[in-house]
């Protein structure tokens, strides 16, 4: 038989061609990325000149008197009268402005150093322990979240009337105290940043759950700590309802009730408004020094490598 040669088939390697639908896919995602970026961008913008251009307002109109700031336009500068403006404020009824400021200072000091603490010890409380109720009560927490702070005014100071207590210190300072958000705060802070082995091994060496804390809970806490307590303290520096009801006597009032009681002034008396709007930005400096003093201390990943 005669055997005939098959042909040989040729195996060429393909070439590799260049994909044009994956390039204007590459194209497609790279504007999509572009527009993301210049959305959150846009809207960070925006978000920080809804933030600023008040405060700019303020530092504007603090430097005018009283004929400039209805006669020129708003950011405008005029006759600069912010030392008149301040030696007015300073002036005013004896010098009570400088004592509601120390009054603020006082008030939102206390409320954001122990009621942070009180927060925190609630939050690694609810966290790191096992005891009864302790998901009813910390529902309990999450509904007081809820509730505006506005709505338990009125329930506090029948409770403060009862006992003797309005019209001093310690309705302002008592009630502030308590933080429900705080706890929240906290314990998720506690869950995220203070490992349970950490503990045990703490435990084994002997220590309690108090020393535990104070030694281990609270130091690796500390930024949740420094968070709540900036928190703590611009809310109840900028607390108005509260101090409001609670107290009648013009020496014990917050900033924020105080200049309130002058814009009411500034109606009849229009020599109150630029003493109302130097006094709005001279409260606001506690705020932006406690900001300031504080950053430092918002660190994470403090515990990094405590567990292996």
């Amino acid at each position: 038989m005669s055997t005939k040669t098959l042909p040989a088939f040729r195996t060429n390697t393909p070439r590799t061609m260049p994909r044009k639908p994956a390039q204007r896919q590459d194209t497609v995602a790279g504007h999509g990325g572009f527009a993301s970026k210049l959305t959150v961008n846009g809207l960070l913008v925006v978000g920080a000149l809804y933030m600023v251009v008040p405060v700019l307002w303020l530092l504007f109109a603090s430097t005018k008197n009283a004929a400039d700031l209805y006669g020129t336009s708003a950011y405008a500068l005029g006759n600069f009268a912010l030392f008149e403006n301040i030696a007015a404020v300073a002036a005013q009824d004896g010098g009570v402005f400088f004592r509601w400021m120390a009054n603020s200072i006082l008030y939102a000091g206390v409320g954001a150093v122990l009621g942070s603490l009180i927060s925190v010890m609630a939050g690694y409380a609810f966290d790191k322990f096992n005891f009864r109720w302790k998901d009813s009560l910390f529902g309990f927490v999450l509904v007081g979240v809820l509730i505006p702070n506005t709505a338990t005014v009125l329930p506090m100071y029948l409770l403060a009337s009862v006992v003797g207590m309005t019209n001093t210190i310690w309705a302002v300072l008592i009630p502030v105290l308590c933080n429900p958000f705080g706890v929240y705060l906290a314990r998720v802070y506690a869950s995220s940043y203070v490992p349970s082995e950490t503990l045990e091994a703490a435990r084994v060496d002997g220590a309690g759950p108090i020393r535990s804390f104070f030694a281990l809970g609270l130091p690796m806490m500390m930024p949740g700590y420094i968070t709540i307590a900036l928190f703590q303290f611009v809310g109840v520096w900028n607390n108005f309802m509260l101090p409001l009801v609670m107290l009648q006597d013009q020496q014990l009032l917050p900033v924020s009730v105080g200049i309130s009681i002058w814009q009411g002034y500034a109606v009849p008396q229009p020599e109150f408004v630029p003493m109302v709007i130097t006094g709005s930005l001279l409260s606001i400096i506690p705020l932006l020094v406690a900001f300031i003093m504080l950053q430092r201390f918002w660190k994470s990943g403090l515990t990094t490598g405590a567990v292996k």
